[in-house]
């Protein structure tokens, strides 16, 4: 069985250093892809925009620059409050949000409650999934051939 950790945040697209607008988001964290996290950005628009990049990443990034290229990741104050720059970059063009700090780290802490770092390979056996369905007659695990 898998396990599904979400969590609406509202985070701030800074537009200047001066200006910053609200973006509702909903984080997702699933035990059956336990090196990812996926981000959903609502923009007030029909078609709502998706990122997925690594978990460590993330977790990294609350304590210390994190990310090179399209995702980065980096701590931060902000009007006196914790939160966690994420910058990201695509061909559409980039984005600068800020994230509250408290309620990331505990999604952050939740998900590696349900997975801890270094277990994500055991998460679920790859292998034995795909000699099921490639390997005609192949066991299912726990089964035995009669």
């Amino acid at each position: 069985m898998h396990t599904i950790i979400e969590r609406e945040l509202d985070l701030q697209l800074v537009l200047s250093p001066e200006r910053s607008v609200p973006v509702p988001a909903r984080l997702v964290y699933r035990s059956d892809d336990p090196y990812a996290v996926h981000i959903t950005f609502h923009l007030g628009s029909d078609v709502p925009v998706h990122w997925t990049f690594a978990r460590d990443l993330l977790v990294e990034g609350v304590f210390r620059p994190s990310g090179e290229g399209d995702v980065r990741v980096w701590p931060a104050k902000q009007a006196g409050r914790n939160v966690i720059c994420l910058s990201l970059s695509s061909p559409d063009g980039e984005a600068l949000l800020h994230v509250p700090a408290v309620p990331l780290s505990a999604w952050l802490e939740r998900t590696l409650r349900v997975v801890p770092p270094g277990t994500e390979g055991d998460a679920g056996d790859v292998e034995d999934e795909l000699r099921g369905l490639l390997i005609p007659g192949a066991e299912e695990p726990g089964e035995s051939a009669p």
